[in-house]
């Protein structure tokens, strides 16, 4: 049979509509998502009749027709931004969503989120409030300061804080301190764009405190700190710590703003990890405005948290760069959430996932990676896969504390019968894609950053990206 009569066996748009399959499909999916993919079935069997099929070959795919648009319709329907696994040991993954969210904060950030609330009314007083009000005390109860604020994230709190301490005027950064962010954002690039005039002092491996002594004018406006979270100098180096700055502070009467990044607020050098600077820390040490990440080491959603002298807090929130920046009700329902649990440290590194994670002990993890390793024996047969479990090591991540290296445990899979890039690429498309890490052609699963409930998960994960059927 030649291709021009191949072509008439092509079912019409109507007629595969009207199948009770396609029908059901259209009782949760919407009409024009099923029409859509029905017509690029169709266009892609004309393709395959012109690069030559057989007559058989259209009949059985014709056949299979409903089941194909029912998985790609339902796949078109999934959300874009979905769940995943995280098997790669990096804890505060940037890629995927860097901390995680503790599950009874997010019962009140769904009871927030679902109903009215009081997001800017004082129930109080009976009349409208600020929303910033339902974080400040908590704020200042966990790391102290007279007053703090909240914004959508920490490069935002930085350029509002610089807009509104130092706009037209100059502010003073160690050469060794201008660093680059994640999406390459520059420190020098929000500065410039909050209006204040950086004037950079000392090298990048030396500033000493003379260097920012004589750069000191009638135009200066603040000394500023930018903690270098995402890297460190080592060797012939030499910084000046808030501490140190703050002499001169009370000499020439100029204020100190520190943009702390990842946000510490309790010390990680209790728990076997490298010490960071903390928020408190700085505060103690007489910086007068403090910046930093609610989504890294704090463990919270993503925000900017601006803590600090009160004339320069209510003066921030005065900017009118305060609206493009401000939170909205579910930031503020986690946020608040999580730094709750700050009131009682045992309980934060307890119920805080990221802490959770970091701090993690050597026995979870070997019962963890056992449990795993276990399992995929019992359900997936050796033809298919190697297991052995090994030493290795997680990290941070989210650009913090970037030179620890965290023991851990990992589930090391030797793949057979398929491509370690296909059985990869397999995983990634799994209902619930999980996301491992591969080294000389095996596949690490780290089992500090699986949770216990996920671990079923990832072996329904493996036997999909093998193609071993349930």
């Amino acid at each position: 049979m030649g291709n021009r009569n191949l072509f008439t066996l092509i079912p019409k748009i109507d007629e595969l509509l009207e199948k009770d399959e396609i029908k059901e499909l259209m009782r949760d999916i919407p009409r024009i998502t099923v029409v859509d993919t029905i017509r690029e079935e169709i266009e892609d069997l004309r393709g395959k009749i012109k690069n030559g099929i057989s007559e058989e070959e259209i009949e059985s795919t014709i056949n299979n027709l409903p089941s194909h648009i029912q998985a790609k319709a339902q796949k078109k329907d999934s959300y874009k931004l979905k769940r995943c696994i995280n098997a790669t040991g990096v804890v505060i993954h940037t890629n995927l969503g860097r901390s995680l969210i503790n599950k009874k904060i997010m019962e009140n950030v769904l009871e927030v989120a679902s109903h009215y609330s009081n997001l800017e009314f004082d129930l109080e007083k009976g009349q409208r409030g600020s929303r910033y009000s339902h974080l400040e005390e908590i704020i200042k109860d966990v790391v102290g300061g007279e007053a703090a604020m909240v914004v959508n994230n920490n490069a935002a709190a930085v350029m509002l804080v610089l807009s509104t301490m130092a706009k037209g005027k100059e502010v003073i950064v160690s050469r060794g301190e201008l660093i680059e962010i994640g999406g390459s954002f520059r420190i020098p690039d929000v500065m410039s764009q909050s209006g204040a005039n950086l004037v950079e002092v000392g090298t990048t491996n030396k500033t000493h405190l003379w260097d920012y002594e004589k750069a000191i004018t009638e135009n200066t406006a603040a000394l500023l700190k930018v903690h270098t979270s995402n890297y460190r100098v080592v060797g012939f180096t030499s910084a000046v710590d808030s501490e140190e700055l703050s002499v001169l502070k009370e000499k020439y009467d100029i204020p100190i703003i520190e943009d702390l990044g990842s946000g510490v607020l309790v010390d990680l050098s209790k728990y076997s990890l490298e010490y960071e600077n903390t928020v408190q820390d700085s505060l103690k040490r007489g910086v007068d405005v403090v910046t930093f990440s609610g989504d890294k080491l704090l463990g919270g959603p993503q925000a900017g948290v601006i803590v600090g002298k009160k004339k320069f807090i209510d003066a921030c929130k005065k900017n009118p760069l305060t609206r493009a920046f401000r939170v909205d009700k579910f930031t503020i329902a986690a946020l608040e959430g999580t730094l709750k649990y700050y009131l009682d440290e045992k309980k934060a590194m307890e119920e805080i996932p990221t802490l959770r994670m970091l701090t993690m002990t050597k026995e979870t993890l070997n019962k963890k990676s056992r449990k795993l390793k276990e399992l995929i024996e019992n359900n997936i047969d050796s033809a298919y896969i190697e297991i052995e479990i090994e030493d290795s090591y997680s990290e941070v991540g989210g650009g913090s504390l970037p030179t620890e290296r965290i023991p851990t445990k990992c589930v090391v899979l030797d793949i057979k019968k398929i491509s370690i890039n296909s059985f990869e690429e397999n995983l990634r498309h799994y209902d619930i894609p999980l996301i491992a890490r591969l080294n000389k052609d095996r596949v690490y699963l780290d089992v500090r950053t699986i949770e216990d409930e996920e671990i079923e998960l990832v072996v329904k994960g493996i036997k999909y990206a093998l193609g071993v059927e349930d």
